[in-house]
């Protein structure tokens, strides 16, 4: 099998396979699978969440890669051509070979359900409205603040959760024309301008929590699931989708993609180096009118 494993390379393998190639090889390895056709498994399912994971930006660690949190988004958002049951055998092994490698103390919720349905799909104006509702209408102060904010850095600024949780008040500068400029922190680390429905909302919250964390300032416990595990608390709505950032920040991306604008510009707003990872939002993009694509490309001409 370590032969295998060694020499392994995905079919069309893209450019951001040899980021990743050592960690999908080492990992698979220190599972140590017994036959052939388990090794395959393996190999394949991990090398598709690395890759999404490169797309998002994240390093090439395992550890990471495997975390709960990441596989539910991948197995949610990362296989748009594969159907439920084939997304659950994908998270089903990647569960698996988190606990051959790390074991057990990588903790994680009860995975929800996998549909049919497409976790890419960007919100559409009514269900930002009713999240927003939905959120100011949590019975505890800590809750209405700390959704908002998320809806906030989701909607307003495109961020995923684990950019989200490091984030400090001074990270928020506030212009003079009122806009916000938010410096992300971490290996995606870039200036953003908050869009302008939500920049208020972020502004005070900066100066809610002066030199403290942004999102939850109370909590000093930071971990993967400081995000979901805020979220699980919130009063739940079966009338308003579920919040999740990951959902949002397609939302972000999709709407700045709609504009259009240049595509090194929103590269660099989303902290991206690659197109790989907007591929999956295509299908959810405006189309246009035939006379209008001639005009436009012809001014290009």
């Amino acid at each position: 099998m370590e032969r295998r494993i060694s020499r392994y390379r995905p079919v069309h393998a893209p450019p951001a396979w040899e980021r990743v190639a050592d960690e999908v090889r080492r990992t698979v390895a220190a599972a140590d699978p017994t036959t052939t056709y388990r090794t395959r498994d393996l190999l394949t399912a991990l090398t598709r969440l690395a890759l999404f994971a490169d797309g998002e930006g994240h390093p090439a660690d395992a550890r990471r890669w495997l975390d709960p949190a990441l596989i539910e988004r991948f197995t949610a958002m990362g296989c748009p051509d594969l159907g439920g049951a084939s997304r659950s055998n994908y998270r089903c092994r990647l569960q698996t070979l988190r606990t051959a490698v790390f074991g057990p103390d990588l903790p994680g919720g009860r995975p929800v359900p996998l549909s049919g349905s497409d976790a890419s799909r960007p919100l559409s104006p009514r269900e930002r409205a009713d999240l927003w509702a939905w959120a100011s209408g949590q019975p505890t102060e800590e809750l209405r603040h700390g959704l908002q904010v998320l809806l906030s850095l989701g909607l307003g600024c495109g961020l995923d959760s684990w950019e989200v949780i490091p984030l400090r008040g001074p990270d928020v500068r506030v212009l003079s024309d009122g806009a916000c400029v938010l410096s992300v922190r971490g290996s995606r680390a870039r200036p953003i301008v908050c869009s302008r429905p939500y920049e208020r909302t972020l502004a005070a919250a900066a100066a809610r929590t002066g030199t403290g964390y942004l999102f939850r300032p109370t909590s000093m416990s930071r971990g993967s699931n400081t995000v979901t595990n805020f979220i699980s608390r919130a009063a739940r709505d079966t009338k308003v989708p579920r919040l999740v950032l990951g959902r949002c920040r397609a939302t972000w991306l999709v709407d700045r993609m709609n504009i259009p604008i240049p595509l090194p510009v929103l590269l660099a707003a989303a902290g991206l180096d690659s197109l790989h990872a907007l591929s999956r939002l295509i299908p959810h993009l405006t189309g246009t009118t035939a006379d209008k694509a001639f005009t436009t490309l012809r001014e290009l001409s």
